[in-house]
C-alpha cells in the first residue's frame, strides 16, 4: 500500500489539487512539504494534532516535513472559520505562544539531522515593503476569485476587514518562500484553509513556472455534531498544564462509540489490519477498543510512561465501573475537603446514599470504597491530598460508583 493510500485508507485527505500526480510524486520521490500553525494560544490542541499526525505520517515514509509557526500571519488573523475579527495579540504575546508551539512541535516531529525543518514566517513577512509585495505579489491576485473563497464569503454579511482580506495574499506568499528556500511542492491544512492553499499553489505557478500541490484533511465532528476536541472546560490542549494528562486519557476513554474506529485510524499509528478487528467490537466490548484509543492517542502526545500511568489509574479506579461519563460524575467544591469531609457525608453529598444513616449502614456493612479501598473506620475523613488530578473513585457495594471532581 502506498502512503496516499495510507493516507486515504485512515481518512486524512478531503481535497487535493492533483490526485493522480501527487499520488505519483509521493509514491516516486522524497519530497519537502509543510502546514503552518498560527500562534493564537500558549498550545496547540486536537485539531491542531490532526495536522500533526499528518507530518508524522510523512516523515515516516521519508519525506521532509516543514512545521511553520505563523508569528507573521498571526499579526493579520485567519478569518477562516471566523464569524468576527480575532482577537489581536502583541508582537510579545506572539513570540511567547510561537516559542512554546515550537517546542510543543519538536515533541512529535524529528529535526534532527536535517529530517524535518522548523521555520517562523515572521522571518520574511515582518520587513516586507508593502509597496513591492503589491506590484511583485498582489498583482497576481484576483479580488474576485478571493470574493468567492469560502472562508471570505462566510463574512462579506458580518464584515470583512481589509487586514483579514490580506491574509490569503501572505499565507500564498508563505508557500512561494518555502519553495523558494527549501524545494516545498506541499501545502497541508484543514478543509477551511483550502482557498488559501490553493492561492498558494497558483501563485507558485504563476511567479515561478513549477507545478505543486494542496491537500487538505476534513473539519472533524463528533457523532453528535460537536467540534472534534470541546470539552466542557473548552478545547482540548496538548499542553499538561492546561489539560491534565488523566482529563486527556478521560477524553478519549469516553468517545462516542461510533466515533472510535474513525479515531483510531486518524489518531493512532496502528496497522489497519488491526483497526479493523475493532469494527467487529459492539457494546461493553468496545471499551477495549476506547482503551486503546485512550493509550495510544495519549502515548503520543504525553509520553508512554505517562500513557501507562493513566491507564494504570484507569483500571484500578474504575475497574468493572463503565467510565466516568458526567452522568457518572458529581461536582464538590474544593472548600469541603479542605479540612476534611466525613465519608459518610461523602456517599450521602455524591448520591450514593439516601441518608447520612444509610450511609452509615453501608460502611458498617463493608460496602464504601474510596479508590478502590474499602472504608473501615466511621470516623475517617477524606483530604484534599487523597485526590488524583481532582478525581476521586467512590464505591457503593459492588456495581454503584460516583467519580467526585473537585470545583
Amino acid at each position: 500500500m502506498t502512503l496516499y493510500d495510507e493516507l486515504h485508507a485512515r481518512g486524512f485527505i478531503q481535497q487535493v489539487s492533483d490526485e493522480a500526480a501527487l499520488r505519483k510524486i509521493l509514491s516516486e520521490e522524497k519530497i519537502t512539504c509543510y502546514i503552518g500553525f498560527d500562534p493564537t494560544a500558549t498550545s496547540l490542541h486536537v485539531g491542531n494534532l490532526l495536522q500533526i499526525k499528518l507530518l508524522m505520517h510523512l516523515q515516516r515514509a521519508g519525506h521532509r516535513p516543514i512545521a511553520l509557526s505563523g508569528s507573521g500571519t498571526t499579526m493579520i488573523g485567519d478569518p477562516s472559520g471566523r464569524t468576527e475579527l480575532r482577537q489581536m495579540l502583541t508582537r510579545e504575546q506572539i513570540q511567547a505562544n510561537s516559542e512554546k508551539i515550537r517546542a510543543q512541535l519538536s515533541r512529535f516531529i524529528s529535526f534532527e539531522n536535517g529530517r524535518a525543518l522548523l521555520e517562523d514566517n515572521a522571518e520574511w513577512l515582518l520587513p516586507l515593503n508593502y509597496i513591492e509585495f503589491l506590484r511583485d505579489i498582489g498583482r497576481h491576485f484576483s479580488v474576485n476569485r478571493m470574493l468567492a473563497a469560502e472562508a471570505y464569503k462566510a463574512r462579506l454579511e458580518n464584515g470583512l476587514s481589509f487586514i483579514e482580506f490580506n491574509y490569503q495574499l501572505l499565507q500564498a506568499y508563505d508557500f512561494l518562500i518555502l519553495h523558494r528556500r527549501h524545494g516545498c511542492v506541499l501545502q497541508m491544512g484543514g478543509n477551511d484553509q483550502w482557498g488559501n492553499i490553493l492561492a498558494g499553489v497558483e501563485l507558485v505557478r504563476r511567479v515561478e513556472g513549477k507545478e505543486v500541490f494542496a491537500l487538505t484533511t476534513p473539519l472533524l465532528t463528533t457523532a453528535t455534531g460537536a467540534k472534534m476536541g470541546k470539552t466542557a472546560k473548552g478545547a482540548l490542549w496538548l499542553d499538561s498544564e492546561r489539560v491534565s494528562p488523566y482529563d486527556f486519557y478521560q477524553y478519549w476513554i469516553n468517545v462516542d462509540d461510533r466515533d472510535v474506529v474513525k479515531l483510531l485510524y486518524l489518531y493512532t499509528f496502528l496497522p489497519l489490519e488491526e483497526i479493523e478487528q475493532f469494527k467487529k467490537l459492539e457494546g461493553a466490548e468496545l471499551r477495549r477498543a476506547k482503551e486503546v484509543l485512550a493509550f495510544e492517542v495519549t502515548s503520543i502526545v504525553h509520553g508512554r510512561a505517562q500513557a501507562e500511568k493513566e491507564r494504570a489509574a484507569a483500571r484500578a479506579l474504575y475497574g468493572e465501573a463503565a467510565d466516568a461519563s458526567e452522568e457518572n460524575t458529581v461536582k464538590l467544591p474544593a472548600e469541603n475537603f479542605k479540612d476534611g469531609m466525613r465519608v459518610i457525608d461523602l456517599f450521602h453529598a455524591a448520591g450514593l446514599a439516601a441518608t447520612k444513616s444509610e450511609a452509615r449502614r453501608l460502611l458498617v456493612q463493608g460496602g464504601c470504597y474510596i479508590n478502590r479501598r474499602r472504608i473501615e473506620s466511621i470516623e475517617e475523613s477524606v483530604m484534599l491530598e487523597d485526590f488524583e488530578e481532582n478525581h476521586l473513585l467512590l464505591r457503593a457495594g459492588k456495581k454503584r460508583y460516583k467519580t467526585v471532581v473537585l470545583q
